[in-house]
């Protein structure tokens, strides 16, 4: 038995979603544990290109996936998601996916308070997609929350709809001078959710208990990335739950024993989107081309990423922070043809070298990435399905992150698609 617990080691847009979809086809269950439709997961396969926002990838693997108590959840965006997969012709029916009930509902307040938050003042705009996730959380921290237990409670629902409304109309209209919203529509619209939803709905823990018990493999599916943690990332510049791989226990309902390894997943440069500190961000040729040849675009909000070079410094932070046992390295083919690639090894800050990752925003604004140099590759090395095939400096490269990080690479991705793979260790065989 095997539980693999997936996370993004730098600001997400790792290339999460094709290494869950990669490896569901080992495991039982796929379990998405945090986050909401503000991360979107790419999955190409048989050359036909597959996006999701909150149910699992492993889901294309015809595996049975369940969102977590951890995961905020937009009811309207999930069945357009569930449609969608449908006219796919995938499978998603209640024996398919399940909900947590403990799982917490984004309402139209959340995304309209997320909204004017955000267009208020441009001078403190974190970036945020509009999607609600924030203010849905900050419900759920003061016990305000509505999670899908409640939806399916019509008497519930209605009260707390009614309770919220009057607290949330008062901020838009009075402070943010935004419109009022009807707690009537709200509870109409969401009824019909109900009905659709309530197949789906069940005590996830529960089931993933008796999974374990049973001896199913687990793969537990993080969204974003370590660096975007509320606690661990670069806060405020974060989202607004824990992303690392502990809360994958928290978010779905199950002791930390029962995780067998933790596979951190890292591009082979680093991007971001939004604002926030980047100590590597390149603002050269070299940027824009690496932009262009990764189609670095955002999956759920189409935004430019900012790219720059792998940057050793947060990686270890990630490593150390989600206990990692392994790397996949994605998109490795983008920095073909590059005569030269930087390392960042350390930062640089009034003169002395840092090697931990600052949790000062204004230190790490100063920080001046120190780089090692490193030959690069001309090869095309898409079509290379073996480690010892790749080229030389491909494979120093590799070996040079393994070393800086302390960490072993056990997947190396060189294209887009599923079979465009190295596979060094299985973390189910």
């Amino acid at each position: 038995m095997a539980n693999t617990v997936i996370v993004g080691t730098q600001w997400g847009d790792e290339g999460k979603g094709k290494l869950v979809d990669l490896l569901s086809e080992h495991a039982d269950y796929v379990v998405r544990f945090q986050g909401g439709n503000n991360a979107g997961h790419t999955m190409v396969v048989g050359g036909e290109k597959f996006i999701s926002h909150l149910v699992p990838s492993g889901i294309l693997q015809k595996k049975i996936c369940i969102i977590g108590n951890g995961v905020v959840v937009d009811p309207e965006v999930l069945l357009e998601e569930i449609d969608y997969l449908i006219g796919k012709g995938i499978d998603i029916g209640p024996d398919k996916l399940k909900i947590s009930e403990k799982a917490h509902l984004i309402m139209p307040y959340h995304k309209s308070l997320d909204t004017a938050r955000e267009s208020s003042d441009e001078k403190k705009m974190i970036g945020t997609t509009g999607r609600g996730i924030g203010p849905c959380y900050e419900d759920k921290a003061s016990r305000r929350g509505i999670r899908f237990v409640d939806l399916i409670n019509p008497h519930i629902f209605s009260e707390k709809v009614k309770t919220n409304i009057e607290e949330k109309n008062f901020l838009l209209t009075r402070f943010y001078k935004s419109s009022a919203l009807s707690a009537e529509e709200i509870i109409k619209k969401y009824s019909v959710y109900a009905k659709r939803l309530a197949p789906y709905i069940a005590d996830i823990s529960v089931f993933i208990d008796k999974g374990v018990k049973s001896g199913k493999q687990i793969l537990f599916e993080g969204a974003q990335g370590t660096h975007l943690d509320i606690d661990h990332g670069t806060y405020p510049y974060v989202t607004s739950s824990n992303t690392i791989s502990g809360n994958a226990c928290c978010g779905a309902g199950l002791g930390p024993r029962d995780l067998t390894d933790i596979l951190g997943i890292v591009k082979a440069y680093t991007t971001r989107v939004g604002k926030g500190p980047f100590p590597t961000e390149l603002f050269d040729d070299i940027g824009d081309r690496i932009q262009k040849k990764g189609a670095e675009f955002g999956a759920t909000t189409g935004r430019k990423r900012r790219c720059g070079w792998i940057d050793m410094v947060i990686l270890r932070n990630a490593v150390r922070l989600n206990g990692i046992t392994g790397f996949a390295v994605t998109k490795l083919d983008v920095l073909g043809g590059l005569e030269s690639l930087n390392i960042c090894t350390g930062y640089e800050y009034q003169g002395r070298c840092i090697d931990e990752f600052p949790a000062d925003l204004d230190i790490l604004a100063e920080c001046k990435p120190i780089y090692e140099t490193v030959s690069g590759w001309d090869e095309d090395i898409s079509g290379i399905r073996q480690y010892d095939k790749l080229p030389l400096n491909t494979r120093k490269y590799l070996r040079r992150i393994e070393e800086l990080a302390l960490t072993p690479i056990h997947i190396i991705s060189v294209g887009p698609g599923r079979e465009e793979t190295i596979l060094l260790k299985n973390p189910f065989a």
